[in-house]
């Protein structure tokens, strides 16, 4: 029976390693590439426990992603695993490089696998450069065999420009299908977060345009529109750090806790209403497209992510399909206006008393 999803979950797995050095990528922009891997304290049960059905309220849809690779740690598979056999649906985001982890996942039971999604980051230049081509496609054909779902996303780069032609006929070749694109945000650039490129941003869509991507042309939609709705990150999607254990609402958070620590202690789910702290939700592709902004009418996250491959089957089964397709304020229930008042003056609160104690006491004063 397929089920709709209560929540979304970020999980951030803190390794900054990675087997490639993709020049667009912040990781390289703050050469942390070569840090050593962390140690991951709590264990695969304490990790099944803390993020319970029951403790979350439901059957969640929960995405795995590393600074670096993902998959670097053998513990990150061992959770997927234990996340998997609790019921939710998990994503994992990877350069799928790292061959044997993949053969770790194989050997899980086949309903764990349809539930199991990857997002195969397409990193053309690197894997052709590194002789990882065949490498990268044997392991999406094997992940693929088991019936998992998975699609295929490139990070659209200048330098990319002249290897579009070859990098389509060769995903269309091994996969049956054109690679999604997404935008790559500068992170160099601080208090901005631009789009990576030095094009006119006419020419850099119509460069772009040409993968025909629903992903792309949604985020392109929404990037650099401050969002001033009400937003249900940190209530319907919040962010974990696997290593410490602490929750947040969203990139810019003004209420945090512990979930890993004390599992046997309610979560308290916090909205951040009307004060999105970010410049942009550059992440909206997800965030927004699964409902935590329920005013707005937008493609569901399973459009975004979805493609028909040439022999008509779709990169997602129709289990992870019914999953991905949800829209989060289907399954919970939206705030009336006294709580979402409350809310806000709650989060106010919260950001005035992370401001520098003396600009905190100027506010108060007035």
């Amino acid at each position: 029976m397929h089920e709709k999803i209560k929540r979304y979950i970020s999980l951030y797995v803190p390794v900054t390693t990675c087997t490639l050095r993709c020049h667009y990528c912040y990781i390289t922009h703050h050469r942390l590439f070569e840090g050593p891997l962390p140690e991951l304290p709590y264990s695969p049960e304490r990790i099944r426990k803390a993020l319970s059905k029951e403790r979350l309220g439901g059957t969640c849809l929960v995405n795995f992603c590393g600074g670096g690779e993902t998959l670097l740690l053998p513990k990150v598979v061992e959770y997927i695993k234990a996340l998997l056999e609790e019921g939710h649906y998990v994503m994992v985001v990877t350069n799928a490089t790292n061959t044997q982890r993949f053969q770790e996942i194989a050997n899980f039971p086949r309903l764990f696998l349809s539930r199991l999604f990857f997002k195969f980051s397409y990193h053309y230049i690197e894997l052709k450069e590194r002789n990882l081509l065949e490498t990268f496609f044997a392991n999406i054909a094997l992940m693929r065999s088991l019936g998992c779902s998975f699609t295929l996303e490139a990070v659209p780069c200048d330098e990319l420009k002249p290897y579009i032609d070859e990098m389509i006929t060769l995903a269309i070749e091994k996969v049956g299908a054109v690679p999604h694109c997404t935008i790559a945000r500068d992170e160099r650039i601080q208090g901005e977060l631009p789009i990576l490129t030095e094009m006119s941003y006419e020419e850099y869509k119509k460069t772009w345009s040409i993968f025909q991507s629903s992903l792309f042309e949604y985020k392109n939609s929404i990037f650099g529109i401050k969002r001033k709705e009400f937003c249900y990150a940190g209530s319907w999607y919040f962010l974990i750090n696997i290593k410490t254990g602490i929750m947040t609402q969203c990139y810019t958070s003004y209420y945090k806790q512990n979930v890993l620590k004390k599992i046997n202690k309610p979560i308290r789910f916090l909205p951040v209403g009307n004060n999105c702290g970010s410049l942009h939700c550059y992440n909206g592709h997800s965030y927004i497209s699964l409902g935590v902004i329920p005013e707005l009418q937008v493609p569901t996250y399973e459009s975004l992510r979805n493609r028909v491959c040439a022999d008509g089957t779709e990169c997602l089964n129709p289990e992870m399909k019914h999953a991905m397709g949800t829209k989060l304020y289907e399954t919970n229930k939206e705030l009336s206006s006294m709580e979402k008042f409350l809310v806000n003056s709650e989060i106010r609160f919260r950001r005035i008393m992370q401001l520098p104690r003396k600009i905190g006491k100027f506010i108060f004063k007035r």
